[in-house]
């Protein structure tokens, strides 16, 4: 017994020794809430549930000190669901969040080779939703980041180094079709300037529909704009996009309120104004948002969506949460209260969790 315990303390300096020499950080979420969800064809849905803050996950990311400023970075990284136990996805992938390896310089910028994040999602993640993506409020109920815009596979991703606040970023996502280098491709690019209280960025992704079999198929567009500042007592949230083409809108639940699916929308605007504001004296913040879908197509299936929600910090890394959000669909549209890792059932949701982060 006494030599298996030096055996195992062995082992243990040895793998942190390895970890150190190559820097190599364990990371995570655990997150797990209970949510009501309300409106739905299927009638209303009480569960204990993962991620409606922010997914679960568990990941592993390092960097090679390579001189001269130069790096050499990976990042990979899973999601599980906290209430089952089991992977968070069903398409056989290890690593279906994140898995990139790439150089990083001081001076010339990063370029990472992978499944990545689109500079459309990271916009719309961290400077235009005050929600952060995440809870019933989440402006991924309306706004394009479902499927490939959100994260895509095969993908080139370079970002400039910050000048004065100024900083870049380029993606392009290979369709690798047989014989067609053009079909099922993505590219996104975007500009942000950062500095002080400010926060503001512009952002492309387009998205060609074509397959080896399927040809001629319109391209899907999609451009956004989005702002905050921080007045200290409170921080204000603004973005207006556009989304045109096929594919430049998909819904996340399109058979919510009716038996046959519901056609996305492929002449679509999005506006967000929101806010969060931290209450004084406790290390909580209130949060709140508006949103509006305007369909531009002969349907006009709009809908509005009101959310409000409120993040107490128990400690630097861990967080209880409390949310609510409304949708108010129109002309049939079929749009739903979902959080961050789910697409929701209904036009109303309640979560009440507590997310730790290592």
């Amino acid at each position: 017994m006494k030599k298996s315990l030096i055996s195992i303390a062995v082992l243990g300096a040895m793998s942190s020794a390895a970890f150190a020499q190559s820097n190599v950080t364990i990371y995570g979420i655990v997150d797990a809430g209970i949510v009501s969800e309300r409106g739905g064809i299927g009638g209303n849905v009480q569960k204990v549930t993962s991620g409606a803050d922010s997914a679960s996950r568990i990941g592993f990311k390092g960097t090679e000190d390579l001189g001269g400023g130069l790096s050499a970075i990976f990042v990979a990284e899973t999601g599980f669901r906290v209430d089952t136990g089991a992977l968070d996805n069903t398409n056989n992938q290890l690593f279906n969040r994140q898995s990139f390896v790439g150089l990083s310089s001081k001076t010339l910028g990063t370029l990472t080779l992978g499944r990545q994040y689109t500079p459309l999602y990271e916009t719309i993640r961290d400077v235009a939703d005050p929600f952060g993506a995440g809870l019933a409020g989440s402006a991924k109920n309306l706004f394009p980041v479902s499927g490939d815009e959100q994260r895509t596979n095969n993908t080139i991703k370079y970002v400039t180094p910050n000048y004065m606040g100024l900083t870049g970023e380029l993606s392009y996502s290979l369709g690798e079709q047989n014989g067609n280098a053009t079909a099922g491709r993505e590219y996104g690019l975007s500009v942000d300037y950062s500095n002080g209280p400010l926060d503001a960025r512009y952002v492309y992704n387009g998205r060609n529909n074509n397959t080896a079999t399927s040809l001629n198929n319109p391209m899907g567009h999609n451009s956004l704009i989005a702002v905050n500042y921080d007045f200290q007592i409170a921080k204000a949230f603004f973005a207006y996009g556009q989304d045109k083409g096929l594919n430049s809108a998909v819904l996340a639940n399109n058979v919510a309120y009716t038996t046959t699916a519901v056609a996305s929308s492929t002449d679509s605007t999005d506006l967000l104004v929101g806010a969060t504001v931290p209450v004084t004296g406790t290390n909580g913040t209130v949060i709140a948002s508006y949103i509006k879908k305007n369909d531009k197509e002969v349907f006009n299936r709009d809908a509005d969506q009101w959310a409000i929600g409120y993040r107490y910090a128990l400690s630097k890394r861990t967080n209880a949460y409390v949310a609510y959000a409304k949708i108010k669909n129109k002309n049939g549209a079929s749009y739903t209260v979902g959080n961050n890792s789910e697409a929701g059932t209904g036009d109303k949701a309640f979560n009440l969790g507590l997310k730790h982060s290592f």
